[in-house]
């Protein structure tokens, strides 16, 4: 099989009150995330990574303001047009919800775990790479 893009979708803003640092956490979790889709052979996307320099160009100045906001679920829905797939990470968020709900409008699989993802032939070059990151961490 082909490798996927799928949208890492979870917790980002969820039960952090606005706190930097638990934002952060929840950012570091789907990018945990993000790497396990990778390292099985697929390519992860997590619409923050489009979206926050996005709005940061646009002239937002804090997470939350108007200008982020215009940025954060609209990338998500546009991005979602271009995956193949999401993983819903676990954790309550209305903005992962309304990812997945999006998602199975387009028909695209909504996988839960990382083992419901469909394998990727590896080739030695990819098999290389993944070696290297390994033994850098």
């Amino acid at each position: 099989m082909k490798p996927q893009l799928i949208l890492i979708a979870g917790p980002y803003r969820s039960g952090t009150d606005g706190d930097q640092t638990k934002i952060a956490r929840n950012l570091r979790a789907l990018e945990q995330a993000a790497l396990a889709v990778y390292q099985h052979g697929h390519v992860p996307i997590i619409g923050e990574w489009l979206a926050l320099p996005l709005a940061r160009e646009a002239g937002s100045s804090k997470l939350g303001d108007t200008i982020s906001e215009s940025f954060l679920y609209p990338v998500a829905r546009r991005l979602l047009r271009c995956c193949d797939a999401v993983l819903r990470v676990d954790g309550a968020s209305q903005g992962a919800d309304e990812d997945v709900r999006h998602a199975k409008k387009l028909g695209l699989p909504v996988y839960r775990a990382l083992t419901e993802l469909p394998l990727v032939q590896k080739g030695a070059s990819e098999h290389s790479l993944s070696v290297a990151i390994h033994s850098s961490g």
